[in-house]
């Protein structure tokens, strides 16, 4: 049946928003103040609240909270941070905005995120940082990593885009990412995120210092902050002592977040249940592999991935999903494979050890690879119905049957 002749259609996501996103937003409509201003300051406090961090800082999108993330700790030309391939383009980005050169190592292929074992073998005296990823919401082994780090005197930036509501266990007892657990984390509120803004991030840290200095930065680095200078009672003039950028949030999209972070709960109770649930309905589909929980943590579930058996190709089995009106998403992009990184810098570890990488392989990087080519992403969000579910099993155990 062609994909015309479906009566409904199911997205990969689809964010949860109704009206008390509208009346949020008339406030900020009707105070006249739109843009970063008292909902942001509000959003930040109740963020931070969530998290258990000291400090959030709202910025415009996770790779500008990246960008600035990196900028604190001091990365700059001819450093090195290490991280992963695996991840959307914008984490490498946002090491080579700070002109520094992206260290790839690979995934562990049961949580796909970043090997920790890696980390180690790729250390040089340039290393100047480790960024991992929280890929799909799944929270990275964050003890081993901060282990390895302070051994070697490496700062830890947590891209934890897609992980707000995740969790891992430290001393028994369960802490949500972005406290952080590293020294720096930064959250994305894009629309296939858990919660969304429409787009917006939040950098979270327990660095005075550093919160400061992401505050100047993100607003072109004025000395005296617009909401300072409305609320004097004397005229005030602003200077600008550092070069800084435009990465702010607006009130209208914090008074979005604010009612997306109070219903955060509820979403994330649906997107377990709906997990379980795949986890019961793909069973048994034949050398499927499922995504896996380690003791230690606890996802938020912002997508769904499975590895695909051997013989099945993975644009033909998303395209047997699209012809029934499923949406899917293929497997994680590596970065070392796009066109772009094809002209930037980057290594897989010490440039004195050789690695024979050929063009959208590299030997160094097995798993990250395979994870892109061999995994896809199965529709998940709080409004996807059973019936909905049952469709998307019933189409994928079909299109992954033995030929």
């Amino acid at each position: 049946m062609a994909a015309s002749n479906v009566v409904t259609r199911i997205p990969i996501t689809k964010p949860w928003l109704d009206e008390e996103e509208l009346h949020a937003v008339a406030r900020p409509l009707q105070s006249g103040w739109l843009t970063q201003g008292p909902e942001v300051a509000a959003f930040e406090r109740e963020f931070a609240e969530y998290v258990g961090a000291r400090h959030a800082c709202s910025v415009s999108n996770c790779t500008t909270a990246l960008h600035l993330s990196l900028l604190a700790l001091g990365v700059g030309p001819g450093d090195e941070v290490i991280t992963v391939s695996h991840s959307f383009i914008a984490t490498a980005n946002a090491i080579r905005y700070c002109g520094a050169t992206p260290v790839f190592v690979d995934i562990d292929p049961t949580t796909l995120n970043m090997n920790p074992a890696a980390i180690e073998p790729a250390i040089t005296p340039r290393t100047r940082a480790v960024l991992c990823v929280h890929q799909l919401g799944m929270p990275c082994d964050m003890e081993t990593i901060v282990s390895v780090a302070r051994r070697h005197g490496l700062w830890v930036v947590e891209d934890a885009a897609c992980a707000i509501g995740s969790a891992i266990r430290v001393n028994d007892r369960w802490e949500r990412i972005g406290k952080p657990h590293g020294d720096i984390a930064c959250f994305s509120f894009h629309p296939r995120k858990v919660i969304t803004t429409g787009d917006g991030g939040m950098i979270t840290t327990s660095h005075s210092e550093w919160d400061a200095q992401f505050r100047l930065w993100r607003q072109h680095g004025m000395s005296v902050s617009d909401a300072a200078r409305h609320g004097a009672s004397k005229v005030v003039f602003e200077t600008y002592e550092m070069l800084g950028f435009n990465y702010r949030l607006t009130d209208l999209q914090a008074a979005v977040g604010r009612v997306q972070l109070r219903r955060l709960p509820d979403i994330l109770a649906r997107r377990r249940d709906l997990a379980n649930r795949y986890a019961m309905l793909l069973a048994d589909i034949p050398r499927l592999r499922l995504p896996e929980e380690p003791s230690w943590a606890l996802a938020n579930w912002q997508s769904y991935c499975v590895r695909l058996p051997e013989h099945c190709e993975q644009r033909e089995v998303m395209q047997a999903l699209l012809d029934q009106g499923i949406a899917s998403k293929r497997g994680v992009m590596c970065a070392h494979r796009s066109p772009a990184y094809a002209e930037i810098p980057w290594t897989c570890g010490p440039m004195e050890q050789e690695c024979r990488c050929q063009a959208g392989t590299c030997e160094r990087l097995r798993e990250s690879e395979r994870a892109e080519d061999r995994s896809i992403m199965l529709p998940i969000y709080p409004g996807l119905s059973e019936a909905d579910q049952d469709r998307v099993a019933n189409v994928l155990a079909s299109a992954c049957s033995t030929k």
